[in-house]
């Protein structure tokens, strides 16, 4: 018998007998989905990730890697029907979920663990899940959760700003329930697979595709004939660059260039696909395209540069001239992928006039305009519908599978579906930019600052996608969180024949920290001063001007963020010294980074949009555009909304369409660290209006206190006071309608930058500090992070649980970037070799959260998901040079790189 063969299983799944129809080498994974149990997540498909972990026989395993041959008569159990209460309270009470892609295989992981071990340590708890991998939490919580699992208490559920609630989704997560993209595709829905160069530049032809088609019974098969539109996408209205399909040539190794459409085409050899390639000379990496005479990516730019920016104030020959002290240097980063565990995926459907996209997302209204422009449509045509966001930072703000779902439905005329490979997500998809860094530093005596000058040339790759912005944003960070009169920073996007490089956790401000902070040291070891206290006298502070010109007039809290460290220092300090006394192989190291952010678009509108219903119920719907990803904006709006209404006993909650473009108003992209301060600024407003509506109703000053009692068909409305009254919400909410309605909108004030980057490019600023301590093997070139110490000015933390949790997840993928993590096409195109961090390679990090209130945030609020990753890496090179004297320039910092560095001491 084949074992392609339809066979019958028969086994135990969740405590009950079935018997599934399946072939015999089909995945235990893919057969739990296919019935249902979608709980059972696929990141990977090859056993790296441990998304779609199970219990077999009661062990954990990957459902992925189990053929159903070896099911039968077996006893499994998944998410569905395996966690105990007790486990999802504690990740819930933890914050021990963020997107939740990967929650279901933590908990089974943990469960396996626990019923063996019902009060495990730290250690065998990351033992237990260290084959399960996160990209968001950073794995502290998880990890605490699962050694405090023996409770049932779930935590605060209903507090206002400051209060450490549970998630509003945390229950969905911890049950599996989260639809993410591959989750909900309908039955009927045809599937598409695509065809990608292998080339990173190429020529190719097509043989009869329509013979093809008919040969393989398929419904279709795409290519750029086929888009209605315009075939081209893209971040902005001047670089819309990429199309859905090649039309002759393509730009990049993974390209589309073509897909198929039908039922069935995982049977289909792609090797027989009638296309014809000729591979070209390609122009890799930056140095060749800026190469004289070098080959045009783009024929309107034929000097492969896409845009440039610059920052200037001051005179910096003057400054250097001054200088007691100068340091300057070159550096290097890599590629750098987001490793989100949900690959991308959707489906389309026909819904009367509109065009239904179901998709992973972190820009709704983003995806309209690209889908209607691919399409030919006016955007109101469009309908996207966001899923739960397996983890974003960045990467699914670029349409991926949209157009191309686009295109199939109007093609095929049937609901499609479309789901990326691991390896299909890694070669298509955006990175983070290389850059090539050469800067310069300049210091008086005291070792406060007098210059600083960059030049920046960073990696867009084939096409546009976030290149302009990168560029913008990095001049404007450049020189870190300091005081500097004299500053001069420009950068270039080049373009390339390599992967397309968009936005990633920080937009080309990570890259350019790293060089700013290992000047900060080089200038502090040169005047012999103390690593932290350059950085103390030197950091930015309420009424400083920066060197954009923009005057700080509140909430530049980076010097209580150092002071809050110094302890932390000076222990760190004396521990490694006392080690190192009588270590001789294995040294420790201490170093210490700053940052700041400019939370939301720079120089740019940036506005968000909120509705509030109040209905007959008393219930309070926050209908909101803005996607959460697993940052927790879905809990804070709650919170906001909650603590700006002031009405005791008022139901908030939200609407089950987050982000749906026909039901939700456009709240902006989640990204730049900009939905808490501006999306919640909206939701602010709107519930002020909404207050302001019902004092108006009941005639009584703003002050008056106001509660909302449930009754069987109405609620009630109380006007608290020496007279207390009550109003019926029958009374006030006409029989028809959604009830009482209000919108506010937030646009930040920021101003236009001129050509030297003079203005108000962001309304608000995050600061941070963060040290690290490692530990080096000179014999093996290894770092082990012993312990990192952060400290964040939030501004006013809305939820502290949330705010850790973004500060934890940000210091392991700044952990990544600066030791283990370099995207090499062609190389490291999945899990298993691409590596980012698991539970064992994140120490322990005390964190401290500062709260300088920003007076444009709401309630004092500001952004943290993107600061919490900048200052990460600066500081683990800082530790490696006090650790080794050896000064890396270039990350990933790889054992074999820093162990020949080591040899040239």
């Amino acid at each position: 018998m084949s074992l392609h063969d339809n066979r019958t299983f028969t086994f135990s799944l969740n405590n009950v007998e079935v018997t599934f129809a399946a072939q015999s080498v089909s995945t235990l994974a893919d057969v739990l989905r296919a019935n249902g149990l979608t709980g059972t997540k696929i990141g990977c498909d090859s056993g790296d990730c441990g998304a779609c972990t199970v219990h077999l026989d009661g062990a954990a395993v990957c459902a992925c890697l189990v053929p159903m041959a070896q099911v039968g008569g077996c006893r499994v159990e998944t998410i569905e029907g395996r966690v105990t209460d007790a486990l999802a309270a504690s990740f819930a009470r933890h914050g021990a979920a963020q997107c939740g892609i990967c929650t279901p295989g933590m908990l089974l992981a943990a469960r396996a663990l626990l019923d063996t071990t019902p009060h495990p340590s730290r250690a065998q708890a990351e033992e237990a899940v260290g084959g399960v991998l996160c990209r968001c939490t950073g794995y502290i919580k998880i990890i605490d959760a699962i050694c405090d699992a023996g409770t049932l208490e779930v935590g605060g559920g209903s507090g206002g700003v400051g209060a450490s609630i549970t998630r509003v989704d945390s229950s969905a997560k911890a049950r599996g329930k989260d639809g993410f993209g591959a989750d909900d595709i309908p039955a009927d829905a045809l599937g598409i697979r695509v065809i990608r160069s292998p080339y990173a530049r190429a020529a190719f032809s097509f043989g009869d595709l329509d013979a093809f088609a008919r040969a393989q019974g398929l419904a279709a098969v795409l290519t750029a004939r086929d888009v209605p539109g315009q075939n081209s996408f893209g971040i902005f209205p001047h670089t819309k660059d990429q199309p859905v399909f090649a039309e002759v040539e393509t730009r990049f190794r993974g390209e589309a260039v073509a897909a198929i459409v039908g039922r069935d085409l995982l049977a289909i050899d792609l090797a027989t696909f009638p296309i014809t390639w000729t591979e070209l000379a390609a122009v890799t990496g930056m140095a060749a395209a800026l190469a004289e005479g070098a080959q045009a990516i783009h024929a309107h730019l034929p000097d492969n540069v896409l845009t440039r920016g610059t920052l200037k104030t001051g005179d910096v020959e003057h400054g250097h001239a001054r200088a007691a002290a100068t340091a300057s240097g070159d550096f290097e980063t890599g590629f750098v992928e987001h490793a989100y565990i949900e690959p991308e995926a959707g489906h389309a459907r026909r819904d009367g006039r509109y065009v239904v996209i179901t998709a992973s997302t972190q820009a709704p209204y983003m995806d309209r305009e690209d889908v209607a422009r691919v399409l030919g449509l006016d955007e109101t045509d469009v309908r996207i519908v966001p899923t739960a966001c397996g983890g974003g930072f960045g990467g699914k703000l670029d349409v991926s599978v949209q157009p191309i779902l686009a295109v199939a439905l109007m093609r095929a005329g049937a609901p499609v579906a479309l789901v990326y490979s691991r390896t299909e997500s890694m070669i298509a998809t955006t990175k983070r930019h290389p850059a090539r860094i050469s800067a310069k530093a300049s210091a008086d005596p005291q070792g406060r600052l007098l210059a600083y000058e960059m030049t920046g040339d960073f990696n867009t790759g084939a096409y546009a996608s976030w290149g302009p912005t990168v560029a913008n944003r990095v001049p404007i960070h450049a020189h870190g969180p300091y005081k500097v009169p004299n500053v001069l920073n420009r950068t270039r996007a080049v373009l390339t024949n390599e992967t397309p490089a968009g936005a990633f956790r920080g937009f080309g401000v990570p890259q350019s920290a790293i060089a700013n902070e290992t000047l900060m040291d080089d200038l502090a070891e040169q005047l012999g001063l103390d690593r932290w206290h350059i950085r103390r006298i030197n950091a930015l502070k309420a009424g400083d001007a920066t060197a954009s010109g923009q005057v700080l007039r509140a909430s530049a809290g980076l010097p209580q963020c150092l002071d809050a460290l110094k302890p932390a220092w000076d222990k760190a300090l004396a521990d490694a010294a006392a080690h190192n006394a009588r270590e001789a192989r294995h040294k420790r190291g201490v170093g210490i980074a700053c940052m700041w952010y400019g939370c939301g678009n720079t120089a740019l509108p940036n506005p968000s949009e909120m509705r509030l219903t109040l209905g007959r119920d008393g219930i309070v719907t926050i209908w909101s555009g803005a996607v959460d990803i697993g940052q927790g904006i879905s809990t804070v709006l709650v919170q906001i909304v909650r603590e700006a209404l002031r009405i005791k006993g008022a139901a908030i909650r939200l609407c089950d369409a987050v982000g749906d473009t026909a039901v939700t108003l456009d709240a902006g992209k989640t990204s730049a660290s900009r939905q808490t301060f501006v999306s919640g600024n909206a939701a602010r407003l709107a519930a002020e209006a909404l207050r302001a509506k019902l004092l108006r109703y009941a005639n009584v000053d703003v002050d008056a206190p106001l509660a909302l009692v449930a009754g069987a068909a109405d609620a009630t409305l109380v006007i608290g006071g020496r007279e207390e009254r009550r109003l019926s919400l029958r009374d006030i909410i006409p029989e028809v309608g959604d009830g009482i309605e209000t919108v506010g909108r937030y646009d930040p004030p920021t101003t236009p930058l001129d050509a030297n980057g003079q203005g108000v490019p962001y309304a608000q600023y995050g600061f941070a500090a963060q040290i690290a301590e490692v530990l080096v093997d000179t014999a093996l070139g290894t770092t082990k992070v012993l312990h990192i110490h952060a400290a964040h000015d939030v501004g006013r933390a809305i939820n502290p649980m949330l705010v850790e949790g973004q500060i934890h997840g940000g210091i392991a993928q700044g952990l990544g970037l600066a030791l283990m993590e370099e995207f090499i096409s062609g190389k490291t195109e999945n899990l298993h070799d691409y590596l980012i961090p698991t539970a064992g390679d994140i120490p322990p990090i005390t964190t401290h959260i500062i709260e300088d209130a920003d007076p444009e945030g709401p309630f004092g609020a500001k952004g943290v998901g993107e600061p919490a990753l900048i200052a990460t890496a600066p500081a683990i090179l800082g530790a490696i040079r006090h650790a080794t004297g050896v000064t890396m320039r270039r990350v990933p910092v790889l054992p074999h790189r820093l162990w020949a560095a080591l040899q040239q001491r």
